[in-house]
């Protein structure tokens, strides 16, 4: 996560050939039963709330690019209706018998290893083949330190810009320091440091110290810990990596949706009832 998936995904499209627009969906952020009528579109009175028809986003997309980000957290009854549409370049809106011919460009990103989720038998063998015609690989930062100079030129002159305020000089040392850190955010890490550093004219101070400390801790600093406390830290760790996305979490740990939102509803519960017996 925050490689510049969607990045590479824009640039491909813009060097393409291709006339129609670029159209990014994150399967990942969208529930399972709306994912469908997102992609495909519906009809009018298809399901409720659906007041008038309205056109899916192949439809938008055609003549151009589609980017399916996140394609790993796609549920597999929707996996079989993708591979349908890719297979048959056509789309059928919810509610409708009638299908529409598509011209689109497909790019697919994931941040998970698709052939261990095949195997698995939680993403389709037959839609991974049908979408791995070309593979391209965007390594963390941590791994093309190179480009860091680049980046970071590029993210002070377009924040200093949207800001309205002057870019800053990074000394040696700060270049020093971003060139030997770990960057666990990747790029989205860097371009908010960037922010950050514009709005206060300066590196923070012991910004990757206190960086490194934090992983450190979260990772080493579980003595003494009992194995509910334990599993709640994780599961709470999980999710925020998931940008607060439960279906994605729940797949990632390995239970239910149903079983997250018990757990989470279950510490909700006595988060308040700790706070009504204080305020008693």
């Amino acid at each position: 996560s925050g490689t510049g998936k969607e990045l590479a995904a824009r640039m491909l499209h813009q060097l393409s050939n291709r006339s129609g627009p670029f159209v990014p969906i994150n399967c990942g952020a969208i529930a399972p039963e709306l994912l469908e009528a997102e992609l495909f579109g519906h009809t009018k009175g298809a399901f409720t709330g659906a007041n008038k028809a309205r056109e899916g986003l192949f439809n938008f997309a055609s003549g151009g690019t589609l980017f399916l980000d996140e394609v790993g957290e796609m549920p597999l009854l929707m996996q079989a209706k993708l591979l349908r549409a890719l297979e048959q370049k056509a789309v059928r809106p919810v509610g409708s018998e009638q299908e529409t011919s598509v011209d689109v460009r497909i790019i697919a990103a994931t941040n998970r290893h698709l052939k261990e989720e095949v195997s698995q038998n939680r993403f389709r063998e037959d839609l991974f083949y049908r979408l791995n015609v070309l593979s391209i690989t965007l390594p963390p930062l941590r791994d093309r330190r190179e480009d860091l100079p680049e980046l970071i030129h590029h993210f002070s002159a377009k924040l200093s810009r949207e800001l309205s305020l002057s870019p800053i000089p990074f000394s040696h040392d700060d270049l020093k320091a971003m060139q030997s850190y770990h960057w666990a955010g990747n790029i989205r890490e860097l371009k908010n440091l960037i922010e950050r550093c514009i709005l206060l004219g300066k590196l923070p101070a012991d910004y990757f110290k206190e960086q490194s400390d934090n992983e450190k801790n979260s990772c080493n600093n579980f003595s003494g810990w009992s194995l509910e406390a334990l599993e709640k830290h994780h599961i709470l760790l999980t999710l925020d990596q998931h940008q607060g996305n439960k279906s994605s979490a729940a797949r990632e740990l390995g239970v239910s949706r149903k079983t997250l939102d018990r757990k989470l509803s279950s510490w909700a519960e006595q988060s308040q009832a700790i706070t009504d017996e204080q305020c008693a």
